[in-house]
């Protein structure tokens, strides 16, 4: 017992000697101070052990017990002076006073507790910590910042927060007490001015005359009334021995603590649906104050306040809403979102139409999510991540492209868990209408719909004409506004005269101005559409826009109007040209494009998809700081991208070789006028005088109808969704499958699309084609009723279907890997490429035959086996090469798909294996990955406790919005990692569900 209680004593010892001050919480003691503080602590548990055999000779050895009183022993007091003593002392006075209380109003008011208490404890009295605690939570209310507490000024520092809630139990008992006593007390009867100054002479006197009535007032007391805070200390301190407790910041607990009650505010303000809308939007204050602080947003816009407060929205209706591009949409969606997610304690999905605004929106969250403890993550269903299913505490906001959340919310009807998917936010609604794509979003959200009864659907976009019917499929409210933060204004040009956009005038549009720009001969022949005259009025000191028809004639304007631009260009921003030039170099192994490298010294660089994620996102980064002032670009920057500016011209009414969309036309010049830098944003239309009554019809009709693609892209749409919901068990039988297909904008939209068919006849034909392909089964059931038809997935549907193979290539590819098993030939990578080469590559394919005949003939032996074997001969490409007619054409799908070796040659490069953790990173690609290693920022760890200023001062070219950018998601990433490693500690130490029970 004597050495079970010297190691409970060195607990609590060490426990109070050892708390550290909030300076120090985050500092890890180094291998050598952890020795010493080990053998520091041994030695004072030896003198404690001395000092107790010392004082209790001759008292007789108790048997061993384990439950918390006898833990303890004889020893009630360690020593004469210890802190159990000390605060049972403080607890007996306290009690006596709260009884005198009751006889004599004369000791109602005046201090319980001894100087010499106070000082050892660090405590000033009861309730001066309650006025310092309230003072406190009034400060990290308002402000929300960090304040530094140091242990002597910390009341009951010292202390474990059980005994803090027991003190302040006894405070609010004698406050009731202390209230009761002033209500009767005489009005003449005032508080004394002077009770801190006889303060020790009172308490001193009080012990005096009550030291001899102190066990009668015991006695009298109700034995139940509560334990003695002794015995408390005592049942509380054996638990903490048990059970380490993390220390935690005094301050940080505060701030926690107010978050949480706004949270819990603003939870029971949503669900009793009133007026009163708390703090920021039924959000915490901090949300306001981190949009203030990360994206300088102080106050909303008034069509966006008018949004989140329509009763639609309090009542977590569906919901459409529409503006023009850069009228602030996305800001509604995110409050929308982080009441979902911190509000509701829900998962969020939000969708959007390409990866690169997908990296952009995780990037721009990332500092929200760190600050009020939920994840953001890119959902990459082909990677095998999942949603989590161990987090409850935090929940997540996912950001997907349209193809990965479908995946994503297939994931969550497979695994049970839709009903955890709080909110879907779909930005650019419209593209539900474009091929494909639009088809996986229709089916995306009709599944949604018909599965789950709590999910709310947000859809927005910039260009919606037919709005009703997307209102009748997505059961939703609508709300639509003109508002735009900067003003555009709408040019055309014609030759030099440059005409204003007019709708009251009779042609629609007025005489501007004309093109005052002295060219030479040589700039008319190469210029005839006076691009250099329009983009220098402009740049360097503004951002401009060039949109090009198509990728190669985005390269070509670039290159032409750097040919005469002034050398002064060449000065702009050197440095900065010159690293992200280097940069550039560095990601492509040395392969950098030549017109960039010709380009970017004047401040101009082309944006297209044939650039890498890396190049493109790289350029972005220096068009957005200002490196580069001008862009040629086509238009996919127009959808989404976050790049606006001062002017933006479109170099021809096509793209591609198809007339301008009016939604299009919309979404290019949508990108001009920048808030809060620009008061005005241009937009130039070029068109020749040909295409004039055309572009007049376009700039003055409405925007297109979107219609539904599930019937259009058959075999990525209808076929696809029904094996789907068939695999996923969402819907079984013939009528099942019927009520579901009711249910899509399709079915909204089918007497206009298809009048030939009922959704009736296109159900049964698509599920028969299904049948006869071998991806379903058929079988009938007899019921009471009637006959029905269900259906079952077979292997190869299941594998289609997982997969998300096209099924037009299902039946090839599964011939291709039965013929690969075989015989694989993996003397060469050939055949593995070969397999692995997607079939709609076959239709880009433009072979020039005659270097593929030598490229044939260089092949080795290994790869001339394969090539065999797949049924490609050196005499039919032979034929091909001289031009002869070839009866058998259908081998020339083989060829296309054979022979690739050089495409994956470029695009392969390598990357040090110590700059791949950095890699990882948000904003981080290989260039500046090698400038943070090198400036000793080796590791994530290093990047997510980096102090963004420093890194500015470090790091050549890093903006500070970068820098914040990078540290933000160095900590997400982190925090990530500690998660997942908390969740397969707590699997492991986890009590086995199928533990045999041993009788």
């Amino acid at each position: 017992m004597e050495e079970g209680c010297s190691r409970i004593r060195r607990r609590v010892s060490v426990r109070k000697r050892n708390r550290p001050s909030l300076a120090s919480t985050s500092a890890i003691p180094s291998a050598a101070q952890l020795q010493s503080r080990d053998e520091q602590e041994e030695k004072e548990e030896e003198m404690v052990a001395r000092s107790r055999r010392r004082k209790t000779v001759g008292v007789q050895p108790v048997e061993h017990n384990d439950s918390e009183e006898d833990m303890f022993g004889d020893y009630d007091s360690f020593t004469e002076n210890s802190f159990l003593a000390q605060v049972d002392d403080l607890e007996q006075k306290y009690l006596q006073l709260s009884e005198q209380r009751k006889h004599a109003t004369d000791f109602a008011t005046e201090d319980f507790c001894s100087e010499s208490i106070k000082n050892k404890l660090g405590v000033t009295t009861v309730s001066n910590f309650t006025e310092y605690k309230s003072d406190e939570h009034t400060e990290n209310q308002t402000e929300h910042e960090d304040v530094p507490i140091e242990p002597g000024t910390d009341v009951l520092y010292d202390l474990p927060s059980s005994q803090v809630l027991y003190f302040e139990n006894l405070q609010n008992s004698s406050n009731d007490l202390g209230d009761q006593l002033t209500e009767k007390r005489d009005g003449s009867s005032s508080f004394p001015n002077t009770v801190n100054e006889e303060l020790s002479h009172n308490c001193i006197k009080q012990q005096e005359q009550n030291d001899g009535s102190s066990s009668k007032v015991r006695s009298n007391s109700d034995t139940s009334r509560r334990k003695s805070i002794k015995d408390h200390l005592k049942s509380t301190m054996t638990g903490n021995a048990k059970a380490q407790t993390p220390i935690f910041s005094r301050s940080k607990q505060l701030k926690e603590t107010v978050l949480s009650e706004e949270i819990n505010v603003a939870k029971k303000t949503i669900e009793s649906s009133s007026d009163d809308l708390g703090p920021f939007y039924s959000l915490p204050s901090k949300v306001r104050d981190l949009y203030v602080q990360f994206k300088g947003i102080e106050k909303l816009y008034e069509w966006q306040h008018t949004c989140l407060t329509l009763s639609s929205v309090q009542e977590r209706k569906n919901l459409i809403y529409s503006l023009p591009t850069s009228g602030g949409k996305t800001l509604v969606a995110e409050i929308l979102m982080l009441q979902e997610l911190l509000c509701r304690r829900k998962d969020v999905l939000m969708i959007l139409p390409y990866v690169a605004i997908v990296q952009e929106k995780i990037s721009s969250l990332s500092s929200f999510a760190i600050e009020l403890g939920f994840f953001v993550e890119e959902y990459a269903g082909s990677k095998g991540r999942f949603p989590p299913i161990k987090r409850r505490e935090k929940k997540s906001l996912y950001i997907a492209t349209i193809e990965k959340g479908h995946s994503l919310v297939n994931s969550l009807i497979e695994t049970g868990r839709i009903d955890s998917l709080g909110l879907v936010v779909v930005d650019e609604l419209h593209m539900i209408g474009e091929g494909s794509r639009g088809a996986i979003l229709e089916m995306t959200l009709a599944k949604i719909l018909y599965i789950s009864k709590t999910t709310q659907v947000i859809g927005m976009s910039a260009t919606l004409n037919n709005v009703e019917d997307l209102q009748q499929f997505l059961q939703a409210e609508y709300y639509t506004s003109q508002f735009r933060p900067v003003e555009l204004k709408e040019y055309l040009k014609i030759n030099d005269t440059i005409y204003e956009v007019d709708s009251k005038a009779d042609s629609g549009m007025t005489f501007s101005r004309l093109l005052n720009y002295k060219y030479s001969d040589t700039l008319k022949k190469m210029d005839p559409d006076h691009l250099v005259a329009l983009v220098t009025e402009v740049i360097p000191n503004y951002s401009c826009l060039v949109f090009c028809p198509s990728k190669k004639n985005c390269e070509n304007v670039a290159e032409m109007i750097c040919k005469f631009l002034s050398k002064e260009y060449l000065k702009q921003r050197e440095k900065e040209k010159c690293e992200l030039i280097k940069n550039l170099r560095n990601m492509s192994s040395g392969n950098m494009c030549p017109v960039l490298k010709r380009t970017i010294p004047f401040g101009v660089a082309y944006h297209h998809s044939g650039l890498t994620n890396d190049e493109r996102r790289l350029l972005e980064e220096a068009y957005s700081t200002g490196t580069l002032c001008l862009f040629t670009c086509t238009s996919t920057l127009a959808a989404g991208v976050n790049l606006p500016a001062r002017r933006v011209i479109l170099r021809a009414p096509y793209v591609a070789k198809e007339f301008l969309k009016r939604n299009q036309y919309k979404q290019m010049i949508g990108r001009a006028g920048r808030a809060g830098i620009d008061t005005i944003g241009e937009s130039i239309l070029i068109l020749q005088e040909k295409d004039k009554q055309q572009v007049l019809e376009l700039i003055s009709r409405p925007l297109e109808n979107c219609y539904s693609c599930l019937v259009q892209e058959f075999t990525k749409g209808i076929q696809t969704l029904f094996l789907s919901l068939i695999g996923l068990k969402i819907a079984t039988n013939l009528d099942d499958i019927y009520h579901f297909m009711n249910g899509t904008f399709f079915a909204v939209q089918q007497k206009t699309l298809l009048k030939e068919k009922s959704l009736w006849e296109i159900t049964v034909e698509s599920l028969g084609y299904l049948t006869e392909k071998g991806l379903l089964q058929k079988y009938t059931v007899l019921s009471e009723e009637e006959l029905q038809y269900n259906f079952h997935i077979t292997k190869l549907g299941r594998a289609s279907f997982k997969g998300t193979i096209d099924l037009a290539y299902c039946d090839i590819l599964y011939r291709d890997l039965k013929k690969g098993l075989e015989g694989l030939v993996l003397e060469s990578l050939l055949h593995l490429i070969y397999l692995t080469t997607p079939y709609d590559l076959v239709s880009q394919c433009d072979p020039d035959w005659m270097i593929y005949f030598r490229q044939f003939s260089q092949l080795s032996p290994a790869e001339q086996n394969v090539a065999a074997l797949l049924g490609v001969s050196e005499s039919f490409i032979g034929k091909k090469a001289s031009g002869q007619a070839i009866r058998k054409e259908l081998e020339e799908f083989w060829v296309y798909r054979a022979l690739l070796v050089e495409l994956t040659k470029k695009l392969t490069y390598c990357v040090k294996v110590e700059l791949i953790p950095l890699m990882e990173v948000t904003g981080v690609l290989e260039g500046r990955a090698k400038q943070l290693y090198d400036a000793g920022y080796k590791s994530l760890m290093h990047l997510a406790n980096a102090n963004p200023e420093v890194l500015i001062r470090t790091i050549d070219h890093l903006s500070r919005c970068q820098a914040k950018q990078i540290v933000s998601s160095a900590k997400m990433l982190l925090h990530e990692k500690a998660e997942a490693l908390q969740e397969e500690v707590e699997e492991l130490l986890r009590l086995p569900s199928d533990l045999p029970d041993v009788q």
